[in-house]
């Protein structure tokens, strides 16, 4: 099983719309774990969440995040990231990124139209600033 680079890794995640399962910390200590859709911005990860979710309100109290992306067709592979999250709701930002984020798992034929539906006030953008990634490929041979 052959180690990914972080820049092996970073470009595994953004190779194919990928759905990730963040990882946060409940006001509980409990881990919550959730499916969520994410672009790259150079080293960071972008993905959105509404104000109020269980996702928000975790990550206003504790940064932290893991998140796992996988290739469930053989051979398998798999990258994990560790960091730390920033909150905006940035409307220019929230628009942008929605569209972005939109068009990358629904195509660009929709792009505009999640960007409209998901990029308004009651959405917060989560930029997550990687502490620590790790992946594999070839799982299987």
């Amino acid at each position: 099983m052959p180690r990914m680079s972080e820049e092996e890794c970073l470009a595994f995640v953004v190779a194919a719309p990928r759905t990730a399962k963040l990882a946060t910390v409940k006001a509980n200590g409990a881990p919550h774990v959730a499916p969520v859709w994410v672009d790259v911005d150079g080293t960071e990860i972008v993905t959105m969440t509404r104000e109020g979710s269980l996702k928000h309100k975790a990550l206003v109290r504790d940064p932290r995040v893991a998140l796992c992306f996988d290739d469930e067709r053989p051979p398998f592979a798999w990258v994990l990231v560790e960091g730390e999250a920033t909150l905006s709701d940035d409307l220019e930002q929230l628009r942008h990124w929605a569209t972005r984020i939109g068009g990358r798992y629904m195509g660009a034929d929709r792009a505009e139209e999640y960007g409209a539906r998901n990029g308004v006030r009651g959405e917060i953008l989560i930029r997550i600033r990687p502490t620590k990634i790790a992946g594999e490929t070839g799982v299987a041979d």
